[in-house]
Order: C-alpha cells, then structure tokens, then sequence
C-alpha cells in the first residue's frame, strides 16, 4: 500500500465490479474486486482525505523502484494513545 491524496486518486477504468466494505462508523471504506476478491485501495478513518491504494493494482508500476516496510497486523490496535481530537473514531481503551 501507498498513500494517495483523496482528490489525486483516479481511476480510469474498473470502477463496477468494486465493492464497498465498512463497517463500526462507516467511515473508513475498503474496497475490492467483487470478481477476484484483490483488496484495490481504502480510505482510513484516522485520514479520510487519503486513500491507501495496493501499488500491485497500478499498470507500468515496479514496486521495486519505492522503499518498503513490512507490517505485521496482528500487533495493530483500533486505539490510538496519540491520536488527535479531530480523528473520528476509537481513542483509548474503554
């Protein structure tokens, strides 16, 4: 994934077979192939003016030419202790 500014994000082409998954606030939306299943981009709750688009859906793009970093989701936590006010969405623990 990379990050994209919501109103740099275009796509040209393929827009019907994506579905739309939400879920708690419905604010964050992710989206993928409704024919073969591939998770294409999202849009955070944390960040709802960018996208975070899978770079293996771009034509002519070879993820070898940007740095990478693995995450390992299982770690990940909906609570933020540093989130700011403005950020909809899970603050601390409760």
């Amino acid at each position: 994934m990379t990050k994209v500014r919501e109103n740099a994000l275009t796509v040209p082409s393929g827009e019907d077979p994506l579905s739309v998954y939400k879920w708690n606030t419905h604010r964050a939306k992710h989206l993928f192939c409704s024919r073969c299943g591939i998770y294409t981009f999202h849009r955070e709750r944390a960040v709802p003016d960018q996208s975070g688009v899978n770079v293996f859906c771009l034509e002519n793009f070879d993820p070898a030419s940007v740095p990478m970093r693995a995450t390992e989701g299982i770690e990940m936590s909906v609570v933020d202790p540093n989130a700011r006010c403005q950020w909809a969405g899970p603050q601390e623990a409760g």
